[in-house]
């Protein structure tokens, strides 16, 4: 379980192709301490990597490496990623955490892709157009991870929603380097999703 609140800025250092060729092992390097502090993580622990929790299977001072199976990289953009390519990391939750953004899973329920990047006031305005099936989980003020970062809703126009993204934020996440066009993770708040599920279900 992560809150969303990226706590470094890893670098691909390689893409191994395993499992011939169908699955992927990455070997993220990260900044000294992130792997140390609280606690010196250790080998299979969970990692969120730009909004897919995987598990470090081997471990450095300033790196790690996780797999990635072929299920996975269907279904996020985990595929795209090449050596020099930033992710946004976050280590697990441990009880007694401060919870800052929300509750997130670290399974992605899709991918979207960036519409626009709009200056607004001190921050920047990004929109996204959803995968079919998700914007009914989307509502304005939620709560959505997007590659990895929990963000607040602040638009919803059928498949299409926007957030806003302060200096900070882009500066310690890839949004800094993010393009129209480009995808991203989406994994929406488990809360609509257990409410849209009882709806369903209840007679």
């Amino acid at each position: 379980m992560f809150t969303g609140i990226v706590t470094d800025l890893g670098t691909v250092r390689e893409v191994q192709p395993i499992g011939g060729g169908h699955d992927m092992r990455l070997v993220i390097g990260t900044s000294p301490g992130f792997l140390a502090t609280p606690q010196p993580a250790a080998i299979g622990a969970s990692i969120a990597c730009s909004g897919c929790c995987l598990t470090a299977v081997d471990l450095g001072g300033d790196w790690f490496a996780a797999d990635a199976s072929a299920e996975t990289l269907s279904r996020t953009t985990l595929g795209r990623l090449r050596p020099g390519s930033r992710v946004n990391l976050e280590r697990s939750l441990r009880l007694g955490d401060e919870l800052g953004g929300h509750l997130v899973s670290g399974h992605v329920d899709g991918v979207a892709e960036v519409l626009s990047a709009e200056p607004e006031n001190a921050s920047v305005r990004w929109r996204f157009r959803l995968p079919p099936g998700l914007s009914r989980y989307v509502a304005v003020k939620g709560s959505i991870a997007v590659d990895g970062v929990s963000l607040t809703v602040n638009e919803v126009d059928g498949d299409i929603f926007g957030v806003n993204i302060i200096p900070h934020t882009a500066a310690v996440t890839t949004f800094g380097t993010l393009q129209p066009g480009g995808l991203v993770n989406i994994e929406i708040d488990m809360l609509a999703r257990y409410v849209a599920r009882l709806r369903e279900t209840t007679p």
